[in-house]
């Protein structure tokens, strides 16, 4: 086939690809405006303002990527979004009237917000009196219910570690932490949250003319919260563990109690709580199996570092009241580094100090899990 027939192929494939890509392009939604904010220094970023407080503001530039500035640094700030500006004086609870809340695109001079709602002058707020600049359909959304497979957060870790020569060994270990908060923003006060954890190890060594060593560490644990006040919460819990290391084929707990927000910012909070627990004690020997009634006193910290590296850490001592001697403590903490997208590293330990186990076995465990983490959301 010569050159000049082709030719009318190459213009029916460029065509062909031509109408292809402008269809495409009509169906992808068109870019949202650019915001604009201004330094002091006079020195500008173009991208778009994600939210604030009356202290920082949080813009995603194209550039420079997503960075928090005081207000205080800031000489003008222009929105091409609506947003919701909250007041520190309006009480905002599920169910509320949203209508109160003044939303419109945003102007900032002068250390002043001004809310361009429409009507014939713009709402005009001091930047130190506002709580909350939350983009206007994420406001609307967070009164909305939801249904409870939503709105889940954590992630699931898992690791894995094989030798096979004249010794064989196999390690897995497994975690998977998920809270859902609702509601499920940091400028509402909550109303409830359930939390569970779930960590495993289970390796086995085997070696010619040697019995095998097995090691098998599990624990589980459910909570649910309900908020009485921003700070105060009532809670229920259930616990399983199970270590074979110390010889306990089973403990379970049921309790419940109360708990304090000691502190929360927008990137860590700690919590103190106190139960008043069953405990049901299980071991290979039989003969040492036991029944309590203790308490649970325990603090949960969790914080977000800058590249949104994640804290989460707990720790604890149980108490028996009817027999002094089976108290028993615990300690987790684990530091999880973004990778890409939603993969991610973890690096966790969990310490088990049991104070009765059967004889020939250690007061205590420690279990370390380096492993890819999939976060959730």
């Amino acid at each position: 086939m010569t050159t000049r027939k082709l030719v009318p192929y190459f213009v029916c494939f460029a065509l062909a690809a031509a109408v292809r890509l402008w269809g495409q392009a009509a169906d992808k939604p068109a870019k949202p405006g650019t915001d604009v904010l201004i330094f002091t220094d006079g020195e500008k970023l173009i991208g778009h303002l994600e939210s604030a407080t009356d202290s920082s503001v949080v813009f995603k530039s194209d550039m420079a990527g997503e960075v928090t500035v005081d207000w205080t640094n800031i000489q003008e700030l222009h929105s091409s979004q609506k947003f919701a500006a909250i007041p520190k004086d309006q009480k905002l609870r599920r169910g509320a009237d949203t209508g109160k809340i003044p939303q419109g695109t945003v102007t900032m001079t002068d250390q002043k917000l001004q809310i361009n709602t429409g009507a014939a002058a713009p709402k005009t707020i001091p930047v130190g009196d506002v709580s909350n600049v939350v983009e206007a359909g994420a406001f609307e959304s967070a009164f909305a219910r939801t249904s409870f497979t939503q709105g889940w957060k954590g992630g699931a870790t898992g690791g894995i570690s094989l030798t096979e020569a004249t010794q064989k060994d196999q390690t897995f270990t497994a975690a998977l932490n998920m809270v859902r908060t609702v509601p499920a923003v940091n400028w509402l006060d909550p109303s409830s949250r359930t939390s569970f954890d779930l960590n495993e190890a289970y390796g086995k060594l085997t070696q010619p003319g040697s019995p095998a060593v097995k090691t098998s560490l599990f624990h589980a644990g459910v909570e649910q919260d309900w908020f009485l006040s921003p700070r105060f919460f009532v809670f229920g819990q259930a616990m399983f563990d199970h270590s074979f290391s110390q010889g306990l084929s089973l403990q379970q707990v049921y309790g419940g109690g109360f708990g304090f927000v000691v502190f929360k910012k927008p990137n860590q909070e700690l919590d103190f709580k106190a139960s008043a627990d069953y405990i049901d004690q299980r071991f290979e020997l039989a003969s040492l199996n036991k029944r309590l009634f203790g308490s649970i006193f325990s603090e949960t910290y969790t914080r977000t570092f800058a590249h949104k590296i994640a804290l989460n850490e707990q720790a604890g001592i149980t108490p028996a009241w009817n027999d002094t001697s089976a108290y028993t403590a615990f300690a987790s903490a684990a530091l999880t580094f973004p990778v890409y997208h939603r993969l991610g590293l973890t690096l966790g330990a969990l310490d088990n100090f049991l104070n009765d186990p059967p004889p020939g076995f250690k007061k205590n465990s420690f279990q370390f899990t380096a492993g890819a983490t999939y976060s959730f959301k």
